[in-house]
C-alpha cells in the first residue's frame, strides 16, 4: 500500500500521504499545503480527500487551504461540527481512494470527535491505522484538552471514553497493522512518547503502558498521573481549527515586509509589536534589540512561541538571519500567530552598521561556572520540574521556563545569580524576557546542565525521570 509519512521534527508532527490509480488523501495536513499539492502533482493524482483525525491543539491545520486549492473534501469523524463544509462522517463509514478503501473507527477520548482511520489495500486487506491523537507509539493521547474547551467535559469522563475506544475498537485489530500515529517523542500531546514514529499493533499492544490488561478505573489513574499544564495556545488553536481562519497566502503576504532599522524602529513604537528574534542563541547574546525576545528557529520554535506569548493575536517584528525569513513566518503561522507585520531588512547586522542601540547577555561555560562554586553562586534552573526532580546542581533552584512570568519576584535585583537549562536554548529565551523586564545581574551558562554534568560541580543522585510520572 503506497502510504507516505510527511514528519516535521519542530512539531513532532506527522502528516500521511496516500496515493492510488490517480486519486490520492492527505491526512492531518499542516498549515503550509504547497508540499501536499507538489507531491500528489509528482504522481499526477488529484486530492480526493483531507482527512482529519480530530480538531488539533498543537498546530493549526492546513484543510481549509487544501481544500480550496484542490477541490479536496474535508472529512471529520463522528460528532464533530466544523463551521465550514466538510464531511461528517459515521462510525464504520468507507471512503475510497483509488482502489483503496479508507474506514471510519470512531476512537472518543482524546477528544470527542478523535476518529481512527483504517487503511484497506486494494486487494481487500487491512494495512494500517492512521491513530491521530489516539494512539501514540509508547503512549496514548492526553485526555484533558478538550475539556478546555467545552465546558462539561472531565478529564475522567475522557480517559474512560478513551480506555473504551481502545479496548472496543484499536486492541481487537490484527497485530501486523502499522500504526502510523500524529507525533512523536517531543510533542506535548502526551507524556511517553517513543522517539519511534510507526510500528506495529502487535508490538504496542506489548510494549505500550496504555495497552495493558488493566480494569477501566486503573488506566484513568495511570494516564491522570504526570499530567502537566497544557500550553496555553492549544485551546486557541483548537478554535481556529473548528471556525474559518485567514489563508496562509494572506498571511504571509501581511508578513512579507522588508523594514531598515528605521522604520522596524518605529514600526515597533507605533504598534506595540513584540520584537521577536529568531536567531540561536550564541548570536543573540553577543548583541540584539533591546527588550526583544529571543525564540531560536534551531529549537522547538513553534512549541515556545505558543508557551510564552500568550496573545495569539499579538502583532510581531521579526529579527531573523539573512534568508530565515519566511521559515519563521511559516512556523508562527504554523501555531496560528498570523500577525507578523514585517521583518528587519537584512538582519541584526544591519541594524548595527546603523549605529542603533544593542544589549548583550553575558554567557560562561560550565567550566568557569565550577570556578566560582566554591563562592555559592545563586543558581536557578529554568528546565522542566520533571528534568529539575530527575537531576540537579545541588542548591539550585528550579523555575521552569512557561512558568518564569510568574515567578519574577523570586530572581532578585540586587544579588548576581546564574540562569541554565539543558543546553543553552531555553535560559536564553528566559535571558532574554529578564533582560526586557529591567535584570542586568546575572549570566548564563552556555552549555547548559549537559556541560555542567561534565564538571565536577556537585549534583543530586539521578532519578529516572519516568518514575516521576
Amino acid at each position: 500500500m503506497k502510504i507516505e509519512q510527511i514528519y516535521t521534527g519542530c512539531l513532532a508532527h506527522a502528516a500521511y500521504y496516500i496515493e492510488n490509480n490517480g486519486e490520492a488523501a492527505i491526512f492531518d495536513p499542516l498549515r503550509e499545503v504547497q508540499p501536499y499539492i507538489d507531491r500528489a502533482t509528482k504522481d499526477k493524482a488529484k486530492i480526493k480527500y483531507v482527512f482529519e483525525t480530530h480538531f488539533h491543539a498543537d498546530f493549526v491545520s492546513g484543510h481549509l487551504d487544501l481544500a480550496q486549492k484542490t477541490g479536496a473534501k474535508i472529512v471529520y469523524g463522528p460528532t464533530a461540527k466544523p463551521q465550514f463544509e466538510a464531511i461528517v462522517a459515521q462510525d464504520n463509514d468507507i471512503f475510497e481512494v483509488g482502489n483503496y478503501k479508507i474506514k471510519v473507527l470512531h476512537t472518543p477520548g482524546h477528544t470527542m470527535e478523535s476518529t481512527t482511520y483504517l487503511l484497506i489495500d486494494e486487494n481487500g486487506d487491512d494495512q494500517g491505522i492512521i491513530t491521530g491523537d489516539t494512539l501514540f507509539i509508547g503512549d496514548v493521547g492526553r485526555p484533558d484538552l478538550a475539556q478546555h474547551v467545552i465546558e462539561d467535559l472531565t478529564e475522567e469522563k475522557l480517559a474512560g471514553l478513551l480506555y473504551d475506544s481502545l479496548h472496543n475498537k484499536i486492541l481487537p485489530l490484527a497485530d501486523h497493522l502499522i500504526v502510523y500515529p500524529n507525533h512523536g517523542a517531543g510533542s506535548a500531546c502526551g507524556k511517553k512518547m517513543s522517539k519511534e514514529t510507526t510500528d506495529t499493533l502487535g508490538h504496542q499492544k506489548e510494549t505500550n503502558y496504555a495497552l495493558q490488561p488493566m480494569e477501566k478505573q486503573e488506566f484513568i489513574k495511570q494516564l491522570l498521573t504526570g499530567l502537566t499544564p497544557p500550553p496555553g495556545y492549544f485551546p486557541k488553536n483548537v478554535l481556529m481549527n473548528i471556525q474559518v481562519y485567514e489563508s496562509i497566502d494572506k498571511v504571509m503576504e501581511k508578513a512579507k515586509v522588508p523594514l531598515s532599522p528605521e522604520a522596524f524602529e518605529a514600526a515597533a513604537n507605533e504598534t506595540g509589536a513584540l520584537v521577536l528574534d529568531t536567531r540561536n542563541a550564541e548570536e543573540f547574546a553577543k548583541g540584539f534589540i533591546p527588550n526583544s525576545i529571543n525564540i531560536g528557529l534551531d529549537g522547538n520554535f513553534a512549541m515556545w512561541v505558543g508557551e510564552m506569548i500568550p496573545d495569539i493575536k499579538q502583532k510581531i517584528l521579526l529579527v531573523c538571519d539573512e534568508g530565515k525569513e519566511e521559515e519563521a513566518m511559516i512556523r508562527l503561522s504554523r501555531v496560528g500567530y498570523d500577525n507578523t507585520i514585517g521583518y528587519l531588512d537584512r538582519g541584526f547586522n544591519n541594524w548595527k552598521y546603523a549605529h542603533k542601540e544593542i544589549d548583550k547577555v553575558n554567557r560562561i561555560d560550565a567550566r568557569e561556572l565550577a570556578s566560582k562554586m566554591n563562592k555559592s553562586p545563586l543558581i536557578f534552573d529554568v528546565r522542566k520540574k520533571s528534568e529539575f526532580d530527575s537531576e540537579h546542581v545541588v542548591g539550585a533552584q528550579n523555575i521552569p521556563l512557561n512558568q518564569i512570568n510568574s515567578h519574577l519576584a523570586e530572581l532578585p535585583k540586587d544579588k548576581a545569580f546564574v540562569l541554565h537549562c539543558a543546553g543553552g536554548y531555553r535560559s536564553m529565551l528566559a535571558a532574554s524576557i529578564l533582560k526586557a523586564r529591567g535584570w542586568d545581574n546575572f549570566v548564563d551558562v552556555r552549555d547548559g546542565f549537559k556541560g555542567i554534568q561534565e564538571t565536577n560541580i556537585a549534583v543530586t543522585e539521578y532519578v529516572c525521570p519516568t518514575t516521576l510520572l
